[in-house]
């Protein structure tokens, strides 16, 4: 009979949930946003320039997020993605030759880290394949457990130049249909996940 009672306490105060402190909703921009590919320090570049073959190169991204080229000496890459890093490339390579094409690709990604913290069976980091979303998170962390809020799922994400992460907040059913904004999240190194 305490087993009941105590069951029916639980999916009372389930229901009641309602999320503490600012948070954004995952929508389609944010999506967009976590879709574009970043450059993380491990990853292996090759930057090549077109009809210059000794300026292009085949690198790893250092822990300190450069990468050493010819005549550009040490160039930030972390946290840009491709075209952006082929972009500034291109920019400043203007200096030594006439209209330079780059093109910047991935040739090996490092696993993507992340914390999955709060109420899932196994507190801690994991470490997921790149394009792993926040259900595969829950799921190398073992799951929710019984006291997890299905409505209470929020990715923290560090934004360059502000102080707070971005608080983004997911529901059991819209991870769990596979459908919508949520079901293509991607996450990143560095990304916290939360299960109140």
């Amino acid at each position: 009979m305490s087993r009941l009672l105590f069951a029916v306490a639980l999916s009372l105060l389930s229901a009641c949930y309602t999320p503490s402190g600012a948070f954004i909703e995952v929508d389609t921009a944010i999506v967009a946003e976590s879709s574009d590919f970043v450059i993380s320090p491990g990853d292996v570049l090759q930057v090549r320039v077109f009809q210059q073959d000794a300026m292009s190169a085949r690198v790893r991204v250092r822990a300190d997020g450069k990468v050493s080229l010819p005549l550009l000496n040490d160039v930030v890459a972390a946290g840009k993605s491709p075209s952006v890093l082929a972009g500034e490339l291109q920019a400043r390579l203007k200096d030594f030759i006439n209209l330079p094409v780059v093109t910047v690709s991935l040739e090996e990604t490092r696993p993507v880290t992340v914390s999955v913290l709060g109420e899932v069976t196994r507190n801690g980091v994991v470490t997921l394949e790149p394009g792993a979303g926040v259900v595969q998170a829950l799921a190398a962390a073992g799951g929710l457990t019984d006291f997890a809020h299905k409505e209470g799922i929020f990715v923290l994400r560090k934004v360059p130049g502000q102080p707070q992460p971005k608080r983004i907040r997911f529901t059991w059913d819209m991870l769990t249909r596979g459908e919508g904004p949520a079901s293509r999240f991607t996450l990143q190194p560095g990304d916290v996940v939360v299960a109140e």
